[in-house]
């Protein structure tokens, strides 16, 4: 089966005005919170390394 590819003119993809107070801090903290998230994630597994060698030793 083949896909079909749809071309998007970028500059118009979304609204043309700024983004309200509300809208950029809801936005900034989304992306403070996945950034959290990520160095979450990132500890555990550094954790587990760690654990991982002393039990191997």
């Amino acid at each position: 089966m083949k896909t079909k590819e749809l071309e998007f003119e970028v500059d118009f993809i979304g609204e043309q005005t700024s983004l309200t107070i509300e809208e950029e801090k809801a936005l900034s903290d989304y992306f403070k919170q996945k950034k959290a998230s990520i160095k979450l994630v990132e500890m555990k597994k550094s954790v587990r390394k760690t654990k991982l060698s002393t039990v191997k030793k």
